[in-house]
């Protein structure tokens, strides 16, 4: 059931020009966009792949459901869609930072009072998809996971990965990274 690298490849590129929800990028640019950041912060190679793939799951339920894009007045839970298909392909590394990428947005509006404000209207309307703001609990329990800190960062670039004609590189930069991040 896991794709292969060429496969990933080919479905960034075939259902990547499909509309990122309500936001004004598709999912392509949305994830690349996420990557450069990542990549610019200095992260390793598997943090980079996870900013770059944290979306999959999106492109996988529209395509399993044969749409053109994915549905956005429910929550399709694709943050757990894309593991079994990149489980063999990638560590925990990388799974678990895509795992847990919506998680962080709910951990982030409870520990950083001016995170919510800054959320686009589309992250908003999805986080209460979600479940909503986590309580202390419920946070505390999130950043105890390994990978957690990774997840968090993630978010942070996901928020700032929607600038409409933001010029990055392309997805075949990212091949170096997708390749040392492979299992």
């Amino acid at each position: 059931m896991s794709l292969t690298l060429q496969e990933v490849h080919d479905l960034l590129s075939r259902r990547g020009q499909t509309q990122y929800g309500l936001e004004a990028i598709n999912q392509l640019e949305h994830a690349l966009q996420c990557a450069n950041l990542a990549e610019r912060a200095g992260e390793t190679s598997e943090t980079i792949v996870a900013c770059l793939l944290h979306d999959l799951g999106h492109l996988l339920a529209a395509e399993r459901e044969g749409t053109v894009e994915h549905d956005t007045t429910e929550d399709d839970l694709h943050q757990f869609i894309a593991l079994p298909f990149l489980r063999g392909l990638f560590s925990d590394a990388v799974l678990e930072p895509i795992r847990m990428h919506v998680d962080a947005k709910r951990y982030l509006c409870l520990i950083d009072p001016g995170y919510w404000d800054d959320l686009s209207i589309a992250s908003k309307h999805s986080l209460e998809q979600q479940g909503g703001v986590f309580d202390e609990t419920q946070a505390h329990a999130f950043i105890a996971q390994p990978y957690a800190e990774e997840a968090v960062r993630l978010r942070r670039y996901d928020d700032l990965a929607k600038v409409k004609d933001k010029q990055v590189p392309e997805l075949e930069h990212y091949k170096t990274h997708l390749a040392a991040a492979c299992i």
